[in-house]
């Protein structure tokens, strides 16, 4: 077992505050902690590390004026961009969520080849149907985000059979990508993807990214996964693409607006499927391995782990 870490004051902000308060004790951290940013007020008491959901931090930071770093437990991190743009230190999460991932990226592209949900439905009806399902050997998977998550996905889904393709802001070769194409080139890589998977964060230079015109350049039935951010894709054209049957099909976790409105057409556009952003979920014992990691640095004087660019958005 560790070494106890010591008691520079922690605080946890968190709908699962529980759990980490919990988890940090079994470490030797007595941490402090709320679960909704309205009790911050009370209970923040000048720790200077703060662990938290971006979401709620967001709405506490201003009460919290003894912070020096802020550690998210989520993997997007846009709500912290502007206390990270004033100068506080933020860290994000990696190497936790790429299996969680490639196990709803794939299987939600199984499930369409399969054609689960159409079976489903002639069962319910006592329908024989001897149509021949579809498989995903042998297809191209284009990838948007080859961070430590896209590079999981590219790997389990080559396991499976799958061509991977990569798109960057610089081309450059990566593994296990079969080969990379520079964003200047994305409809060139649009155009070889049989799968699109995009799991970009929320930054200016993603957001609308998959517009009209680039949902045009992927091969007819192409599927679309995008387990990102809502920005990236525009709404619209989205709709227009499978209501016109260009597009196969779409998965969608994510949106420009959540929980998803009623009265949205996602919910009701011809072969798209809406799960509520719940594609990988932060689990309170694989954040804390991140965190003590980066306390242990903190204490050491070290540099962090995974520390946020404001400029670039991650």
């Amino acid at each position: 077992m560790n070494q106890p870490l010591g008691q520079d004051g922690v605080f946890v902000l968190s709908r699962d505050a529980d759990a980490y308060v919990r988890l940090l004790a079994d470490e030797g951290i007595v941490a402090a902690a709320a679960t909704d940013a309205a009790a911050v007020a009370a209970r923040y008491a000048g720790e200077p590390v703060v662990l938290g959901d971006p979401g709620l931090l967001v709405q506490a930071l201003d009460d919290m004026d003894g912070v020096r770093w802020v550690q998210s437990t989520w993997a997007g991190v846009a709500p912290l961009l502007d206390a990270a743009s004033a100068g506080l230190t933020v860290t994000g999460i990696k190497g936790v969520f790429g299996p969680q991932m490639a196990e709803y990226v794939l299987g939600y592209l199984l499930a369409h080849e399969l054609g689960v949900i159409q079976r489903f439905q002639w069962q319910a009806e006592q329908r024989w149907v001897t149509t021949p399902t579809g498989r995903i050997a042998g297809k191209t998977m284009g990838i948007l985000g080859m961070g430590s998550i896209g590079r999981v996905v590219a790997g389990r889904a080559q396991a499976l059979g799958l061509r991977v393709l990569g798109c960057s802001r610089s081309g450059a070769a990566t593994a296990p990508f079969t080969r990379v194409f520079a964003v200047e080139d994305l409809h060139a890589f649009l155009g070889e993807c049989d799968y699109l998977v995009t799991l970009l964060p929320d930054t200016p230079d993603t957001a609308g990214l998959l517009d009209a015109d680039a949902l045009a350049a992927l091969p007819a039935g192409a599927v679309l996964v995008n387990a990102g951010r809502g920005s990236v894709i525009d709404e619209q054209a989205l709709v227009a693409a499978l209501g016109d049957g260009h597009m196969g099909g779409a998965v969608l976790d994510v949106f420009n607006q959540e929980p998803l409105p009623q009265d949205h057409p996602f919910w009701t556009t011809p072969n798209l499927r809406v799960t509520a952003h719940v594609a990988a979920l932060s689990e309170p014992a694989d954040i804390v391995a991140v965190f003590l990691d980066n306390f242990r640095r903190f204490q050491a004087g070290k540099p962090l782990q995974y520390t946020v660019d404001a400029r670039r958005g991650y």
